[in-house]
């Protein structure tokens, strides 16, 4: 599965999606500032957004390890 991934340095904001976004998609807030992106028919997660993304590299608790992998839809 390819991974889509853009990091709007002003915002702060790293967007992570399995496809290209789509304007048809809906938007679900999470706690932890993150934000889940669902295909609007199936209410499947599509992709997520994450929020203050910079601040979160410096917290010595939190490895970044890329490249990722990950299954947006488990079970």
């Amino acid at each position: 599965m390819k991974l889509y991934y853009y990091f709007d340095k002003e915002a702060d904001v790293i967007y992570l999606s399995q496809c290209k976004p789509s304007p048809k998609s809906i938007s679900q807030e999470t706690s932890h500032d993150v934000v889940l992106r669902l295909d609007a028919k199936t209410k499947k997660i599509k992709g997520f957004t994450i929020l203050n993304f910079s601040h979160r590299l410096t917290k010595k608790s939190m490895p970044v390890e890329l490249p990722i992998q990950v299954e947006l839809n488990p079970g």
